[in-house]
């Protein structure tokens, strides 16, 4: 499709658009809501220094599990003419970035072909994901994820596999000038997984036995070889980032052992259901904002579960949902929730289904929903939206995303004297607790069961602790008995056992 004939897509769907935010009558299918603007919105991805379109094209639904009846490539084309310009593929998506390779080569964005469209590439951005922890040795270790959908066994399969499927020959060869914009670790779950990504990080050894996927990923962003695994010296990534949707205490952990700030991006889920699990929103997201990263969001429909689909993991064509919302539950209310989530930037959807009429497109359904400010929703419109999602399953949708948790006491909690300059006091440390279905607040300093001060509650950057000065006299005794409390915003209070000052 030429660019004129783009551009003309991109007003058509403006128009439509605009169209069906006044056809209230229409009912829960389509897509209600204020009069849309006169282009995309598109919200500052951080440290990435990328303007995102709100809704970005996730990599699997139909891309990755395709019905016999659906064109994945006619998916990323129509994405394309819709004006998104981000979009998702992984090494474990079976054959989405082909899709992406068939799609690249009729929008010339191949390097070194005819025609190719520089500018265009330019203008988008481009994530695949590596779910293999070592770019050397570790393959048969166990307690960890460490897959693909090809036949290596080492980050730099992976990566090969992802230029070549998606700008060369599908069989490891890639052009020069091909790059992606972003590579994600897959799917942080535990801390086992955290420990094998960082092997290596701090001191490269191209002798080690083994060498973590984030050692091996700056090598390729950087065009150097300190491991030993990129002896051509290619800069074949821009950016390095990580995903999860199980659990953000091992999440918080990759950003905290991160001390030399490589990580410029997380991919993570969030929906209307978050709080009913150990929730993403109250803990991990505000801490990679702090950061300043760029923050996607994903399972915004929880895989299909909010809708017909149960609540597990895709695995065949037949458990992709091709429909728009329900009476119920229209589709809409949940990407809003999501992109006024503090901290998003944008959501990436997979697409079951596009159509010729608007109302039976989900890409134009699901764009013209992402249409909203980060402060679009109020607090209470969001519990709205909670509310009504809790009734589906029974709020029981988001498989992929460990069990509820309340609010947890501050970790790691220490105290100990220093003295010196006519001052005596004794100094408490600790790092973050963990939130519940609420945000965390403060954290209360009691000694010898009388609260002697508070610190608020900020998301904790990095590894350094939070801290307090405990001001002594003379008189003080010996021996003094400390408790520290985390205090959430509903006022629940959860405390660490006694920690002693001799």
């Amino acid at each position: 499709m030429t660019d004129t004939l783009r551009r003309s897509s991109r007003r058509q769907f403006i128009k439509e658009t605009a169209l069906a935010s006044s056809a209230l009558a229409l009912g829960p299918y389509f897509i209600f809501g204020c009069a849309q603007p006169s282009k995309l919105m598109k919200r500052s991805m951080g440290r990435l220094g990328f303007e995102s379109t709100t809704l970005g094209l996730g990599g699997q639904a139909s891309l990755q599990w395709t019905p016999s009846d659906v064109d994945p490539v006619k998916i990323i084309l129509k994405a394309f003419d819709l004006g998104v310009n981000y979009f998702d593929t992984s090494n474990v998506y079976d054959l989405s970035q082909t899709s992406y390779g068939k799609a690249f080569r009729e929008l010339r964005l191949v390097p070194g072909e005819p025609g190719y469209n520089e500018r265009l590439r330019r203008s988008i951005f481009l994530t695949s994901k590596t779910a293999l922890r070592f770019g050397k040795g570790g393959w048969r270790r166990q307690g960890l994820m460490n897959a693909s959908n090809g036949k290596g066994q080492t980050t730099v399969d992976d990566l090969h596999r992802s230029l070549s499927q998606i700008f060369g020959d599908g069989n490891g060869s890639y052009p020069k000038g091909a790059y992606l914009d972003m590579v994600l670790i897959h799917s942080i779950t535990s801390m086992t997984d955290v420990d094998a990504s960082f092997e290596g990080y701090e001191n490269p050894d191209p002798k080690a036995e083994t060498i973590g996927v984030l050692a091996t990923l700056i090598d390729f962003r950087d065009g150097s070889n300190l491991t030993g695994l990129n002896p051509k010296e290619e800069k074949l990534i821009r950016h390095i980032g990580f995903s999860g949707h199980q659990t953000s205490d091992a999440m918080i952990e990759m950003i905290h052992r991160d001390t030399r700030g490589v990580f410029d991006g997380m991919l993570v889920a969030i929906n209307a259901n978050d709080r009913r699990y150990f929730s993403m929103q109250n803990n991990i997201i505000p801490v990679a904002a702090a950061n300043n990263m760029g923050i996607i969001a994903m399972k915004v429909f929880a895989d299909g579960a909010m809708y017909d689909k149960q609540s597990s993991w895709t695995f065949n064509p037949d458990m992709v949902v091709r429909k728009i919302g329900s009476d119920g539950v229209p589709s809409r209310r949940l990407v809003e929730y999501t992109l006024t989530t503090p901290g998003i930037h944008n959501a990436i959807i997979g697409i079951g289904q596009i159509d010729d009429d608007p109302a039976a497109c989900q890409l134009r359904q699901n764009l013209a929903a992402a249409q909203i400010e980060p402060n679009g929703l109020s607090e209470t419109d969001r519990r709205e939206i909670e509310k009504l999602a809790g009734t589906i399953k029974e709020g029981k949708t988001n498989y992929f995303q460990d069990p509820a948790r309340p609010l947890g006491a501050p970790r790691n909690p220490a105290v100990a004297r220093e003295s010196g300059g006519g001052r005596n006091l004794a100094r408490l440390t600790w790092q973050t607790a963990y939130a519940g279905d609420e945000p965390i607040a403060r954290y209360e300093i009691a000694r010898d069961g009388q609260k002697v001060g508070e610190v608020a509650h900020t998301p904790q950057v990095k590894a350094t602790p939070f801290s307090f000065e405990d001001e002594l006299s003379i008189s003080n005794p010996s021996e003094l008995r400390y408790r520290i409390a985390a205090v959430d915003a509903a006022g629940r209070t959860a405390q660490t056992d006694e920690i002693v000052l001799n």
